[in-house]
């Protein structure tokens, strides 16, 4: 499966939003391609907040958390942040497992998320 096929980025003002499209991200080959095609997508439009929606993913490979954090890496050069939502309470567990739900932040629901990267709300 193809990066497009498991990820879309839209723009809603300075708010970047990656939907994740499958219930599984494990194959490191396109979590590679996807982790090129944020940081091409960040350098040329510039937001500065990255909501990734997790809506759809049930299990993923601990190299998503790096492109996470990569990510984050990326965007706190310009003050941006990157933010959670719509995740799994079980996927949830591996964050807390990892203390990285203390560097994120999580949402409910995508909608909530961008409204709180836009307002800049904690």
């Amino acid at each position: 499966m193809n990066v497009q096929e498991q990820m879309e980025i839209t723009q809603q003002g300075t708010v970047a939003v990656t939907k994740f499209k499958t219930e599984h991200l494990t194959d490191m080959e396109t979590i590679d391609s996807a982790s090129r095609q944020l940081e091409k997508y960040i350098e040329e439009n510039k937001p500065i907040k990255v909501v990734f929606d997790f809506e759809k993913v049930k299990f993923f490979s601990s190299q998503v958390l790096g492109l996470l954090l990569d990510i984050r890496a990326k965007l706190q050069a310009s003050d941006g942040e990157v933010v959670i939502s719509s995740i799994d309470p079980q996927l949830y567990r591996i964050f807390k497992i990892t203390r990285l739900d203390r560097i994120f932040r999580f949402f409910q629901d995508s909608k909530s998320a961008i409204k709180s990267a836009e307002t800049g709300m904690v």
